[in-house]
Order: structure tokens, then C-alpha cells, then sequence
């Protein structure tokens, strides 16, 4: 059996993607940061055998390298867990304090997560890294300016999936960022154009099928590829 490591996994895609890898035959161990918010995670754990949850704030380091001790050998590892910051601050207010949470939640811990877990997926036959990006991370696509914040995060979250693909690639590695859409989810918002469901659905498809060359892609997530 297979077995994934997912972070984030309390609520919105998170939890929509736990939901679908189990179904889809995959052993879980998927983290989440406060029982509070993870009351639908906990009790999905009571009754799926293949499921089992972590508490981790993916910046508290030395509690990530713990944690790792613990696990098993893994074949994926889906970086999920990321944090919008405040909206509507544009131009000229810029709140730095907030800059570097985001910095740090969406680009600094996905690649120390994959540093401490590369043990742990060295003798995979699969070994995929994912790294849930976003769209406004691309140069491309950014037409209307503004999201300072979360757009820069994301941005060079591309970069270290690029480079992670340069240097694991000869050792097996697939590793890909991937956009999950605009999601009906607390982040997303009500207006969001797709529920979490369809969109894990199109994730797992892309990285079930992902093959080897693909490694160091951007892509949405039914299939086409997103231009950095």
C-alpha cells in the first residue's frame, strides 16, 4: 500500500485530498495544527484504519523533525498547509510583520519538510514531492498587480520546486507545483468557482499520472500547465 504524508490537512483541500487518497487505496498521515479546527479530520480518523493525523505547526521545526522520526517510509508527500495573510492592503501598505509569517508558512517550511522527509522517500519506487502553489505566483498571469504578499510566496515557492527538481531528479524524484483552482474553501472564498472535492479529485489525477519528465512543472489542476 501506499502511503502519503500531507500537510494541512484539517480542512478545505487539505482534507478534500485525504478524503480522496484514502478512497483511492493510499495509506494517510496527514497534520493538522489545532484539534479546534480539525473536528472533521479526527473523526474521519476513528473510522479509516489507513488514516493517521499529526498535530504540526509546519514552522515549528524541531516538532517537524520529531515527527519525522516517527513515520514510516513514505512514497508522496503533499505540502499543502499555507496562509493567505491579511486581504485588501495594496500598494503603500504593505504589512511587513505578515509578509514574513507568509514567507515563512508557504516557502521556508515546504522546503524544510522536504529536507527532513527525503529520508523517508529515498527508497520509494514513486517518490513525488508536491507542492500546492497558486496561480498568482505566476509572472504570466499576474495582469492586474496588487496581492503583494501571498503572489511573492507563492512565486518563490516555484522557484524551490524548480530547484528541488534539479537537484533530486537523478535520484527518482517527481516533483511538481501544482494550482488546485479557485476553491470554495475559507481562503477562497463563497464565490470560488470549484468545490474542494473536484478539485482534490483533479489533483490526485495529476499526480497519480505525473510521470517522471513532468518533474519541475507548474500545473492546474485538470492537467494543462500554468506559465511561471
Amino acid at each position: 500500500m501506499k502511503t502519503v504524508f500531507i500537510t494541512g490537512a484539517n480542512r478545505g483541500i487539505g482534507l478534500a485530498l485525504t478524503k480522496t487518497l484514502l478512497a483511492g487505496g493510499y495509506r494517510v498521515h496527514a497534520t493538522y495544527r489545532s484539534a479546534s479546527s480539525a473536528q472533521e479530520l479526527l473523526a474521519l480518523e476513528t473510522s479509516e484504519s489507513h488514516l493517521t493525523t499529526h498535530v504540526l505547526d509546519v514552522v515549528n521545526y524541531p516538532e517537524a523533525a520529531q515527527l519525522v522520526s516517527t513515520l514510516p517510509e513514505l512514497d508522496m508527500v503533499i505540502n499543502n498547509a499555507g496562509y493567505y495573510g491579511p486581504k485588501g492592503y495594496g500598494f503603500g501598505n504593505t504589512d511587513v510583520e505578515e509578509w514574513r509569517k507568509v514567507f515563512e508558512i508557504n516557502t521556508m517550511a515546504p522546503l524544510k519538510l522536504v529536507e527532513l522527509l527525503y529520508p523517508k522517500l529515498i527508497n520509494s519506487s514513486i517518490k513525488k514531492i508536491i507542492c500546492l502553489s497558486s496561480k498568482v505566483g505566476s509572472m504570466a498571469e499576474n495582469t492586474s498587480g496588487g496581492g503583494y504578499i501571498y503572489r511573492s510566496s507563492k512565486a518563490a515557492l516555484n522557484s524551490v520546486v524548480k530547484s528541488l527538481s534539479n537537484d533530486l531528479s537523478q535520484e527518482g524524484f517527481t516533483v511538481l507545483a501544482l494550482h488546485p483552482g479557485w476553491v470554495q474553501t475559507q481562503m477562497g472564498g463563497p464565490n470560488a468557482l470549484i468545490s474542494p472535492e473536484d478539485s482534490a479529485k483533479g489533483l490526485v489525477d495529476v499526480i497519480i499520472n505525473a510521470q517522471s519528465q513532468q518533474s519541475g512543472q507548474f500545473i492546474n489542476f485538470d492537467g494543462s500547465i500554468i506559465p511561471w
